[in-house]
């Protein structure tokens, strides 16, 4: 079966398509004020961008993956976050998909400082992540299904903070899967890396704490 192309860290472009926003957009939109114009860090195929170009909001969108961009109906940026310089300020900055959890603190606070210089003073910067309780309940087999694709984690390894598992995916006939490895942060972690970053905390965006907004400082 042809899976289609994938990205340099193991995502499939074909899945990232077929994948419907799960609440996010509206989480963004009640953080931010009507018409905030946003930059997203790590943007795929676009499936948060256009709804948020739906909800009125000007959406750059970045990601390292030109296949990705190709499918994306807004101003994009191919770039590594880590690399990006802009020159421009954005009313919000979006780093979702739990990048935050990346295993590598380097990378952590290189995609941080990325949104830190693109934030308007008065702005915020919006972040998803797993927050530290994720990591003692995820489990094998768990997941659900997203619009046509039903998502299952498994071969879950804990090693300390860190956590591997293989996330495959399923269309009908068609399939996916995609390793990973995340890290724990508590949230002194957090506050640490932020705080480097030039960051403050700021509040919690939902109330699963899956989502956070924070402030330059």
């Amino acid at each position: 079966m042809d899976q289609g192309a994938f990205t340099a860290d193991g995502c499939s472009v074909e899945v990232y398509r077929l994948l419907p926003p799960d609440g996010e957009p509206g989480i963004v939109h009640a953080a931010v004020p009507d018409g905030a114009s946003i930059l997203e860090l790590g943007s795929g195929s676009g499936r948060l961008t256009h709804a948020l170009l739906d909800l009125g909001h000007p959406v750059v969108a970045v990601d390292d993956s030109p296949e990705m961009l190709a499918h994306v109906r807004a101003e994009t940026v191919c770039s590594k976050i880590e690399d990006l310089r802009l020159d421009r300020l954005f009313d919000a900055v979006l780093l979702g998909s739990h990048l935050v959890n990346t295993a590598d603190a380097a990378v952590r606070a290189a995609f941080l400082a990325a949104a830190r210089r693109h934030v308007s003073p008065g702005g915020r910067v919006l972040v998803e992540w797993h927050p530290p309780e994720w990591f003692e309940s995820v489990r094998d087999g768990q997941g659900g299904r997203l619009g046509e694709v039903d998502l299952r984690l498994g071969e879950i390894v804990r090693d300390g903070d860190l956590l591997s598992a293989v996330v495959r995916y399923s269309s009908g006939d068609r399939w996916w899967s995609q390793p990973f490895t995340c890290r724990r942060l508590p949230l002194p972690a957090l506050d640490a890396a932020l705080t480097a970053a030039g960051l403050t905390f700021d509040r919690w965006c939902t109330a699963d704490r899956t989502w956070f907004a924070a402030l330059p400082a």
